[in-house]
């Protein structure tokens, strides 16, 4: 389960890594928390309504180039997710996470991202609530009558990049980053997440405004492993689905 902010999140970041799961026999899922209504790029549109219809159309279109099982986009305000009610938003990740039941959980990590954005540094807080939450029995215990049982995914990781975009030289020096204890070479699906990218028509301004440093990155995604079931240290890793078990199917 991918969990972000915005539409298109979901290709830069960690669309390689969504392939290579459904590669290798793995359902994915993706949720995204605002329908990008605050882009400063609009497409066609003529007001907010018809962006959010338009986002929406571009996100359902880059799941099915990244074939992505379920998608789902809430409605929070684009650009406010600091202002939102912190437990209500995690409330919601964690019917998620209990409904969906995920091994491994991904999100931003607390750094913003190539862009800092405060709505990923918030994505990466609700998310990392909701990973440590779900799988305790005296959290949201009325969704035991709805059939949805305590559950712990196994693995938590924070997208890491080196590089940021529109960055001075100075504030590139002393930023901080989240590290990577996994980097994923994406080889032949480079292509292909940069086709799903594509598919977010109304931000192609974007895209063309940095494109030379996505065809330079796109290739590689790096993670920080945060959270593992029974870890002690973060270690260094080449397999994102090392140690991850197989779950018993919950009972009807």
């Amino acid at each position: 389960m991918c969990i972000t902010a915005h539409p298109d999140d979901e290709c830069g970041a960690f669309g390689g890594t969504l392939m290579l799961a459904k590669a290798r026999g793995l359902e994915t899922s993706v949720l995204c928390l605002t329908e990008g209504k605050a882009a400063s790029n609009r497409g066609n549109a003529s007001n907010e309504q018809e962006l959010a219809q338009l986002r929406r159309a571009e996100f359902a279109a880059a799941l099915r180039v990244l074939e992505v099982a379920h998608g789902e986009v809430l409605d929070y305000p684009d650009g406010k997710l600091p202002e939102q009610n912190f437990l209500e938003v995690v409330s919601k990740l964690v019917e998620r996470m209990r409904r969906f039941r995920p091994q491994v959980v991904l999100t931003f990590g607390g750094d913003g991202a190539v862009n800092q954005h405060p709505d990923h540094t918030m994505v990466s807080l609700f998310t990392t609530a909701a990973f440590h939450w779900a799988g305790r029995v005296n959290f949201l215990t009325e969704h035991t009558a709805q059939g949805l049982s305590p559950y712990h995914p196994q693995k938590l990781y924070y997208s890491a990049t080196s590089y940021l975009f529109h960055a001075s030289t100075e504030e590139a020096r002393n930023v901080v980053l989240v590290p990577a204890s996994l980097v994923i070479e994406l080889g032949e699906l480079t292509a292909r997440k940069f086709l799903a990218f594509q598919q977010h028509r109304s931000q192609a301004a974007i895209l063309a405004r940095v494109r030379e440093s996505f065809e330079e990155q796109f290739g590689v995604e790096g993670y920080l492993l945060a959270a593992s079931r029974g870890m002690r240290q973060s270690p260094i890793e080449r397999d994102m689905f090392e140690d991850v078990e197989d779950e018993p199917s919950p009972a009807c």
